[in-house]
């Protein structure tokens, strides 16, 4: 089971070999000797692709569940003789990761030292159990669905531009002044479509798109092209806090700025999650949770 789970996940035999730590050949056989058990064909393979077959997604899912019971299993029996452990598969935007989980890790991995992290970093719409993925942190309103949803916190937006830029350009004292202006544009991976800007003036939204000489499809990017002073930016709170306190930025119209946004940990329904991520969702509602109230 956990060697098909692991073939399933990587998306090929190889990959799966490396992740196990034997060779190819093992994998192969191992998948042949379950196919012929089971009765029924789990994986369609060709030279180039690996499909799973409807009889294997429910194979997957049953052998996850299974899988995770086990862990549970001698987790509980060992708990008195050894530390937590496990390996623990996480999914989160890059700009979060990059400033608030990875350098409050090290608080973690000290508590919990037999405990490894795989960050997989991106903010595309997942499936969870196809995909091996424990638990995943996104913004936004989350969609209907059968995952257990934990609100983090919630962020604003600021609007920034570059002193150099705001020298040029003048700076702007109502969304009206807006008019004249450029921004640097950004272009969500998902839909490849530049965004534009919603503004909360009094009780009325309003929607915004300037001009955008250059557009970016990463937030790190985006921000610094904002400092550069190609144009002005809207950027999470967190991701310009830095930049303006240190006066490479100026933050501009602070009283129209955008809704908030919503900050949630997602994961499956499980009748017992594992130590580990279990430990590691407490601890993403204590550490993160409470670093969110200050944004």
């Amino acid at each position: 089971m956990e060697t098909f789970a692991r073939v399933v996940e990587a998306g090929s035999f190889k990959r799966a070999a490396e992740t196990l730590r034997v060779l190819p050949s093992t994998v192969t056989k191992t998948i042949k000797d379950l196919e012929t058990h089971l009765g029924v064909q789990l994986l369609k393979r060709t030279t180039r692709t690996l499909s799973i077959t409807d009889a294997g997604m429910r194979f997957y899912d049953s052998s996850k569940a299974i899988l995770r019971e086990v862990e549970v299993a001698e987790n509980a029996v060992a708990s008195g003789m050894r530390a937590v452990r496990g390996t623990i598969r996480a999914s989160m935007p890059p700009s979060f990761a990059r400033y608030f989980v990875i350098p409050t890790l090290p608080r973690f991995t000290a508590r919990f030292p037999d405990i490894e992290i795989d960050l997989q970093l991106g903010d595309a719409i997942i499936d969870l159990v196809q995909q091996g993925i424990d638990c995943v942190i996104r913004a936004g309103e989350p969609q209907p669905s059968s995952l257990i949803v934990r609100r983090l916190g919630t962020f604003g937006w600021h609007l920034c531009g570059s002193p150099a830029y705001l020298q040029q350009f003048g700076q702007p004292a109502a969304l009206s002044d807006l008019r004249g202006h450029v921004a640097v544009g950004y272009a969500e991976r998902r839909t490849g479509r530049p965004t534009s800007w919603t503004f909360k003036d009094g009780d009325e939204l309003k929607s915004v798109s300037l001009p955008s000489p250059v557009t970016v499809d990463d937030t790190d990017a985006y921000v610094a092209a904002g400092i550069a002073g190609l144009g002005l930016v809207r950027a999470a709170s967190y991701m310009v806090s830095e930049p303006v306190a240190e006066g490479r930025l100026v933050r501009i119209l602070p009283g129209v700025e955008g809704p908030a946004v919503p900050l949630s940990l997602l994961y499956p329904q499980s009748r017992h999650l594992s130590p580990a991520v279990r430990a590691f969702i407490d601890w993403c509602i204590e550490a993160i949770g409470s670093q969110a109230k200050q944004w």
